[in-house]
């Protein structure tokens, strides 16, 4: 066991982690954090993605010792005040999702795109995202709505 200490959505926490154990479970099981959706273990469909450092990863390739003294984003973390975040607010107007399991990790993934300044056009948009997967929709609200977030608009 290794002593590990992690801030998520702006909370410190200490844990006794097992060296093995991935981000996604800790993050899960440990603090309860369900947000965060196992889709694939092997790392292909971006369901488990977060924030660390403000940097899109996914979960389920991290080890939580390897988190230890990072500061961690879940979708849980993303709202203000009761006040959506405006990638949130964007999917929402958009009807960017349909049975929404793998929106917590495309709204991250989302928004470590706009941030880096990365979510410049259509094309932009999409290879940013091309390592979040959805089985549901054809993408293309998706877009709309990363579009609209990146611009200022919901």
């Amino acid at each position: 066991m290794r002593h590990v200490a992690l801030t998520v959505n702006g909370s410190r926490h200490e844990l006794e982690l097992e060296p093995r154990e991935l981000l996604v479970y800790v993050l899960r099981e440990r603090l309860g954090l369900t947000g965060t959706t196992i889709g694939c273990d092997t790392s292909s469909c971006g369901a488990c993605t977060v924030l660390v450092g403000g940097e899109s990863v996914k979960s389920c390739t991290m080890l939580g010792v390897q988190a230890d003294g990072l500061e961690i984003t879940t979708i849980e973390g993303l709202a203000s005040n009761g006040q959506l975040h405006a990638v949130q607010q964007a999917f929402h107007e958009h009807h960017a999702l349909q049975c929404g399991y793998c929106t917590p990790g495309m709204v991250l993934a989302a928004v470590s795109l706009i941030e880096e300044g990365k979510a410049t056009s259509e094309s932009a948009i999409r290879e940013g995202l091309e390592g979040n997967l959805c089985r549901c929709t054809g993408y293309h609200n998706i877009v709309r709505a990363v579009s609209a977030a990146a611009a200022g608009v919901s």
